[in-house]
């Protein structure tokens, strides 16, 4: 029997689970729509606790305004976990408190740097589909020295495990530490690509999506995406 994928979805699956996991709200969010009767399963209102399988339909019927889209550039810590926080980890919505929003993308629980918090559902898939090509730019430290070969050979293409990565951008810094543009994001691809090259990472973060840069973020900090900055995200996002 196939097993399931790593990050694929497990069902059944809890409806506030199932509603973050769906990008149209946080769980605490759905507890709310939940206990406002606004969630149908299969034309039956949802209560708090019930599960879903694949082939149910769910139907979330919002009244009034829908809410104004939102987005802040989040500068996730170490030791925080992005979705999914199992034992006594901590993740982004435990720790943060802005409300009604969720992260777009992964960094993994070692990683840290730049995250955009949004409740907008539709730049999801134009961030992360890989048919979209948008810019992520990290710096990455090593524990070994850089080989001659190594920035070439990431620049070309890392076989991981029968996937060779496309092209991207590298920039040494130092023997130990080096810049990397990709415009694709496998699970922890950056790391398993220096495991490749024989090297392992100390240190990563990520510092710029699109036009949305870190900057001078302080870790746990996070700042409104709006104005001009917004409008360009935006734009080369086709919203």
């Amino acid at each position: 029997m196939e097993k399931n994928k790593p990050d694929a979805p497990v069902f059944p699956m809890r409806i506030n689970r199932y509603l973050a996991w769906k990008k149209q709200s946080t769980r605490r969010g759905a507890d709310e729509l939940i206990e406002q009767g606004k969630v149908f399963i299969n034309g039956k209102k949802a209560i708090l606790g019930d599960k879903v399988n694949e082939t149910d339909l769910v139907d979330v019927r919002f009244r009034g305004a829908q809410p104004k889209y939102i987005y802040y550039a989040y500068n996730k810590p170490k030791g925080i976990v992005t979705h999914g926080a199992q034992g006594g980890e901590e993740d982004i919505e435990d720790i943060l408190p802005l409300k009604g929003v969720f992260p777009i993308g992964r960094l993994d629980k070692d990683s840290h740097g730049l995250m955009i918090l949004t409740n907008d559902g539709r730049i999801t898939d134009r961030l992360l589909n890989p048919k979209y090509d948008h810019e992520k730019e990290y710096v990455v430290k090593t524990t070994a020295k850089l080989r001659e070969s190594f920035k070439k050979i990431m620049e070309d293409g890392v076989n991981i495990e029968g996937y060779v990565t496309k092209k991207c951008k590298v920039e040494l810094l130092n023997d130990f530490t080096f810049k990397i543009i990709l415009h694709e994001g496998k699970k922890h691809q950056i790391r398993r690509m220096v495991v490749a090259l024989r090297n392992e990472v100390s240190d990563l973060e990520r510092i710029r999506t699109s036009n949305i840069h870190l900057g001078n973020l302080e870790p746990g900090s996070y700042r409104p995406i709006v104005g001009a900055e917004l409008q360009t995200f935006l734009k080369e996002l086709g919203v």
